[in-house]
């Protein structure tokens, strides 16, 4: 290969991260290659369905039409108000059982160890397992028990897996950041409490890794909510608008 191997870290932030399927069809229609893949909750998510081939427009047609029934099993909390198991099922469907060393393109998944607070990189295993414990966002989902750790969300310790994917060999990195730097939304309930006060802490936590980024597309997402799955249209949008905004940029360094 006799040009830069290029990574693209997506970051986790809830609903918004539907905004990643915007940045992903900029990408293929400016036929910027992606060698690498590694994401965060949300992120993660879209990082294996992307890699295992799925059409991108078929995953906008997905999410578009995807309702809550469908992924959302509500438990009696204990350590989460969903279950995960419809969605983890969701995910094996959607990726053919595989496994992630299985994946077209290279892709690390995120989580984190709630016990020991370090952070779970999946490169190999079952994507379901992976991906589900990735988005276990912690309070509202139950954790995911897997071999002996007690996995929640990748975003807790890595919102944006910049040096996960700089670490699988990638030259160029395209980081991804869904979260807003300020919130105009007001919190009204305990969701919304749960998923800013993680952004607020997730936020300090990010603000020296960006600086790793080659690139960093940034999408204006500061009046939907993390938990708004019924603004899929506006995310991807909004994802489009801003990957344009970097397309030059990147080809230049490619």
């Amino acid at each position: 290969m006799n040009r830069p191997r290029v990574g693209l870290a997506l970051g986790s932030g809830g609903a918004r991260g539907i905004a990643h399927i915007g940045v992903l069809k900029v990408l293929q229609q400016h036929e910027i290659p992606v060698d690498f893949v590694a994401g965060s909750s949300i992120g993660s998510l879209v990082g294996v369905l992307y890699a295992n081939g799925l059409d991108l427009d078929m995953l906008e047609q997905l999410a578009t039409h995807l309702r809550r029934k469908h992924w959302l099993d509500l438990t009696v909390p204990k350590r989460g108000f969903v279950l995960g198991e419809k969605i983890k099922e969701m995910i094996r469907l959607l990726t053919q059982n595989k496994a992630l060393e299985q994946l077209n393109i290279p892709t690390a998944v995120v989580a984190t160890d709630l016990v020991k607070g370090e952070r779970v990189v999946f490169t190999s295993g079952p994507i379901d397992i992976a991906v589900r414990a990735s988005i276990s966002i912690p309070g509202i989902f139950e954790p995911v028990e897997w071999e002996g750790r007690t996995l929640v969300d990748g975003g807790v310790i890595d919102r944006i897996p910049i040096t996960v994917v700089r670490d699988m060999g990638a030259d160029i990195v395209i980081a991804v950041d869904v979260v807003p730097r300020t919130s105009v939304l007001r919190v009204e309930s305990i969701f919304d409490v749960i998923t800013q006060t993680l952004s607020v802490m997730e936020r300090e936590i990010l603000s020296q890794r960006l600086l790793e980024a080659n690139v960093l597309i940034h999408p204006d997402l500061a009046d939907i909510s993390a938990t708004a799955f019924t603004r899929v249209g506006e995310c991807i949008r909004r994802g489009e608008e801003a990957a344009l905004t970097q397309v030059d940029r990147i080809r230049e360094m490619i």
